[in-house]
């Protein structure tokens, strides 16, 4: 009797452990193919995602939000400019910007703050025209968005402006560059053609980050084709309900030694209003104690 139940008792452990060992087999079966399912949507989703083609018009347009508070603002713009590493001249700006209403394109007021010689100097920007009004004469003059400002920055720099609106984009691909802090993005490459011959620059190659939509690069070319300069955006803040650039490295295309620096300070929501976007007005603005 003994012996049948010590033979009994070693046939339930083997039956324990077989179907243990069945257990374990299964488990293992179950979490291999749960593990291929997975893989498997996570591929189709990607071959679906990368099948849906990209607008690089939208892409434009997300960078330009960025860029640019949607309501009334106000701001400060310094520009510096260098040659071989050493400070050559250097202007500050005060900027009233605000969207219109009908074509979404920012109209500015811009008055000059330093240096003495140009305090309150002013340029309106209103659609495509751009007025330079000097209170010593009392006078505006039509100005071009191409002409400079100082060192590498040109008029049409530093006024606001949404590209999506004066140019038309073309995806060319993705590409990983440094940013100008020499960080590695994966950035979407856009080439843009203008729509208007009034606007700063014939064509334009921008480099726009692929997971924030932040503009890390760009190059400006003339109607010849020629490199007129190269742009980094950088140092992005939280400004007005966004990560916004706070500095743009400006280099020129003919000669690398010559760079201009124009640093973003004081973003503050603003009205602003009407008054100060028309031209009879320029006379009677008063600035802002």
């Amino acid at each position: 009797m003994c012996k049948r139940a010590a033979t009994l008792e070693r046939a339930c452990r083997a039956a324990r452990h077989g179907w243990r060992e069945h257990g374990r087999r299964a488990a293992a079966a179950a979490a291999m193919a749960l593990t291929v399912t997975v893989a498997v949507a996570v591929a189709n989703a990607a071959e679906t995602a990368a099948d849906v083609p990209v607008d690089a018009q939208q892409v434009l347009a997300a960078s330009d939000a960025i860029r640019n508070p949607s309501r009334p603002f106000a701001l400060t713009t310094t520009l510096i400019e260098y040659h071989k590493g050493r400070e050559t001249d250097t202007s500050t700006l005060q900027i009233y910007a605000k969207a219109d209403g009908a074509s979404g394109q920012y109209r500015n007021l811009i008055r000059f703050a330093a240096p003495s010689r140009d305090v309150n100097k002013l340029m309106l920007k209103n659609g495509n025209d751009l007025w330079f009004y000097d209170p010593s004469s009392q006078a505006s003059v039509r100005i071009s968005p191409r002409q400079r400002l100082l060192g590498q920055a040109a008029n049409g720099d530093v006024v606001t402006v949404n590209l999506a609106r004066d140019y038309r984009a073309q995806l060319v691909g993705e590409e990983d560059i440094d940013d100008g802090d020499g960080i590695p993005r994966r950035c979407r490459k856009l080439a843009l053609a203008a729509v208007s011959p009034d606007v700063t620059y014939n064509h334009i190659e921008i480099w726009i980050d692929a997971v924030n939509s932040h503009p890390v690069k760009a190059k400006f070319y003339a109607e010849s084709g020629q490199l007129l300069k190269t742009a980094y955006y950088r140092r992005y803040q939280r400004e007005l309900d966004a990560d916004r650039p706070t500095e743009t490295v400006i280099i020129d295309g003919l000669d690398r030694q010559w760079v201009t620096i124009m640093r973003y300070t004081h973003y503050a929501w603003r009205d602003v209003p009407e008054s100060w976007l028309q031209r009879d007005y320029l006379p009677r603005f008063k600035p802002e104690e």
